[in-house]
C-alpha cells in the first residue's frame, strides 16, 4: 500500500483520491480552502452541469485543445460511468437540452456533499486550509539501470505552505497528484499553484489565457439592455469578411458587453488569436424565418397597427428592453405612422433584425473566465496514467493540464476522466 499526496480539493482531485483509495491506498487530500469543490460550488450558475451524456464522438468533437490525449481517460473513465457514480450514491440526475446533465435538485452542493460522503466513506483524510509550498524530490536508487528516457528523480512528499498534518510541515508520500485547477475565478482558490509545481519540477507550462469568458463590446446601447436575455438567436462574428464563428442558442446582455453560452464557446474559439481584437458580430434575431418570410410578417404586424405609431407597433417582435435600441438602429422616425413607412425602410428594418449589429472589442480577464486554456503541456505526461515523464510518482488532473472544452459539462467530465485515471494508476 502506498501512501498518496492529493494536491487540490476541486472536482479533479476528489475523483483523484477516490480513486487511489479504491486502489487500496493511503490518502491524503490538501485543500488549501476553507471548503472541498469551492469552484465546483458556482458551476453552472450553481447547478453544477455534471458532464455531457452525448457519445464518444461527441465528447471528442467538444475538446478544444488536445482532445486525442485524452483517448484513454475518457475510455477508462467515461461520462456513463460519472453518471452511474452519481445514482448509485444517492444522487439523482437528469438531462436538459444539448445533453446536459444536472442534479435533479439543482443544487451544486449536493454534488459536493456526495463526493465528500464518498471521500469519508473510503478513509480519505482530508486536510482544509493547508496549502502545499514546494514538492520533496530525491534521486532515484535504480539509477543506473535506468534507461535514459526514464525519469531520474522521485517525488518523495510535499512540504506545507500553510497548515500542518499531524503536527508537521512535511508530509511524506509515495506518490503526489496535483490537482490544483487553472488560473480562473482566482477567488477560489486557482491562483496557479500548479503551474509553479510543475516548473519546479523541470515541466513546460504552455502560455494561459482566459477561455469560455464573456466579451466586452464597443456600443453603449448594448449596456442600455443590461440583464436582457435572448433564447433561439443565432450568433455570427467575423474578422473583416472572414466568419470566424456561427452558433444558435442562448446568449445575455451585460454591463460591459455580452455573454451567454452563445459567446462563451465563442470565446473558446476566438483565444488566444482574438483576445483583444475588435471584430463584427451579428445577431440574427428571428433565425427562423427568412427574410422574405419575416417581411410577411413585419407587414401583417404593420397592417393591424396601421394607424398607430412606428415606435408602438412591435412590441410583439422584440422583449420591451431591446425596443429603444432597436427604433435608435432602425433609422425610422419613432413617430411615424406606421402606413407611411416605405419598403425601402421596412427593408433595412428586416436587415437589422436578422444582423443586429455588436462590436466585440476583447475577452474580459481570467476573474470572469470559466476555465483556463493552457497548462502544463501534455506530451510531457503519460496520457495512458497522468504520471509525469520527467518526475516518477508524480502526476497532474483536470484542469492544470494543458486541456480545455466548451460548455455543456465537457471540461467536468475532462476533470473526473483524468482524475480517476491517475488515482487509479498508482501503484
Amino acid at each position: 500500500m502506498s501512501k498518496v499526496i492529493v494536491i487540490g480539493g476541486g472536482p479533479a482531485g476528489m475523483m483523484a483520491a477516490l480513486a487511489a483509495a479504491e486502489g487500496g491506498h493511503e490518502v491524503l487530500l490538501l485543500e488549501k480552502n476553507e471548503k472541498l469543490g469551492k469552484k465546483l460550488y458556482i458551476t453552472g450558475k450553481g447547478r453544477c452541469n455534471i458532464t455531457n451524456s452525448g457519445d464518444m464522438e461527441n465528447l471528442f468533437a467538444n475538446v478544444m485543445t488536445n482532445a486525442k490525449f485524452l483517448y484513454s481517460a475518457f475510455y477508462a473513465y467515461d461520462n456513463q460511468m460519472v453518471m452511474d457514480f452519481f445514482e448509485k450514491e444517492g444522487l439523482p440526475i437528469k438531462n436538459e437540452r444539448g445533453n446536459r446533465v444536472f442534479p435533479v435538485s439543482d443544487h451544486s452542493s449536493d454534488v459536493i456533499n456526495t463526493l465528500q460522503r464518498e471521500l469519508k466513506k473510503a478513509g480519505v483524510e482530508v486536510n482544509l486550509y493547508t496549502e502545499a509550498g514546494n514538492l520533496l524530490l530525491e534521486e532515484r536508487e535504480d539509477i543506473e539501470e535506468l534507461d535514459k528516457k526514464e525519469p531520474r528523480q522521485i517525488v518523495r512528499g510535499v512540504q506545507l505552505k500553510n497548515g500542518l498534518v499531524n503536527g508537521k510541515k512535511t508530509v511524506i508520500a509515495d506518490a503526489v497528484i496535483i490537482a490544483t485547477g487553472g488560473f480562473s475565478y482566482q477567488t477560489t482558490g486557482s491562483t496557479g499553484d500548479g503551474y509553479r509545481f510543475a516548473r519546479d519540477m523541470g515541466h513546460t507550462v504552455t502560455e494561459i489565457h482566459p477561455s469560455l469568458v464573456p466579451f466586452n463590446t464597443k456600443e453603449e446601447y448594448v449596456k442600455e439592455m443590461q440583464g436582457l436575455a435572448l433564447k433561439n438567436v443565432s450568433v455570427r462574428i467575423y474578422d473583416g469578411k472572414k466568419k470566424l464563428y456561427e452558433d444558435f442558442g442562448e446568449m445575455l446582455f451585460t454591463h460591459f458587453g455580452v455573454s451567454g453560452p452563445l459567446l462563451l464557446s465563442a470565446s473558446a474559439m476566438m483565444a488566444p488569436k482574438y483576445t483583444s481584437k475588435e471584430l463584427h458580430m451579428e445577431i440574427d434575431l428571428k433565425p427562423a424565418l427568412e427574410e422574405e418570410q419575416l417581411d410577411k410578417r413585419i407587414l401583417k404586424d404593420f397592417e393591424e397597427a396601421k394607424n398607430k405609431q412606428f415606435k408602438n407597433s412591435i412590441g410583439k417582435l422584440f422583449p420591451a428592453k431591446m425596443i429603444p435600441v432597436i427604433l435608435q438602429l432602425s433609422g425610422i422616425n419613432p413617430d411615424k405612422k406606421v402606413n407611411e413607412i416605405t419598403k425601402e425602410e421596412r427593408a433595412a428594418f428586416v436587415k437589422l433584425i436578422k444582423a443586429f449589429p455588436v462590436t466585440l472589442n476583447g475577452l474580459r480577464d481570467f476573474n470572469e473566465a470559466i476555465i483556463t486554456r493552457g497548462g502544463v503541456k501534455v506530451n510531457e505526461v503519460n496520457p495512458s496514467t497522468m504520471e509525469s515523464k520527467i518526475v516518477k510518482n508524480l502526476y497532474f488532473c483536470g484542469e492544470v493540464l494543458d486541456l480545455d472544452a466548451l460548455t455543456g459539462g465537457y471540461n467536468l467530465q475532462i476533470a473526473w476522466s483524468t482524475g480517476h485515471l491517475a488515482g487509479a494508476s498508482i501503484e
